[in-house]
């Protein structure tokens, strides 16, 4: 049974959320999501999500790519998780092309970045939500 874990925050939830969970799922046969939790995303990213964890905990297991979910608390969680989870593949977005790299020379897991879906991401949507919001008052 091949592995796979990916890592985000999946903040109002989107196709292209999807669509990175869809082809991570098709890499293997049991798709692990380590959702950051708002504790994490607070301290750690400087941001405050729209949704709660266990709101977004609740949509990743809606869906049928994801087979399990489990908290991502730290960076440095990472190597832990592959070990942990017996993970074959890491996947991340491009956006963090070479971040974690390491992981493969600390582990045995491979890691892949994912192209992005280019049209869309959370920190868009925001950002449309409030120019629409502003230039309709």
């Amino acid at each position: 049974m091949k592995r796979i874990i990916t890592y985000g925050t999946f903040d109002m939830l989107h196709y292209g959320h999807i669509n990175l969970l869809k082809r991570a799922r098709e890499m293997g046969d049991y798709l692990v999501v380590a959702l950051s939790t708002d504790e994490f995303n607070f301290n750690s990213k400087q941001k405050k999500t729209y949704f709660s964890f266990e709101k977004r905990k609740q949509l990743l297991e809606a869906i049928r790519y994801v087979d399990l979910v489990i908290p991502e608390k730290t960076w440095e969680q990472k190597v832990t998780d592959v070990s942990t989870y017996d993970i074959d593949t890491l996947v991340m977005g491009d956006d963090w092309v070479g971040k974690f790299d390491f992981i493969a020379e600390k582990t045995d897991a491979e890691v892949i970045y994912l192209h992005r879906t280019p049209e869309i991401s959370t920190t868009r949507i925001k950002k449309d939500l409030k120019t629409d919001y502003i230039s309709v008052r």
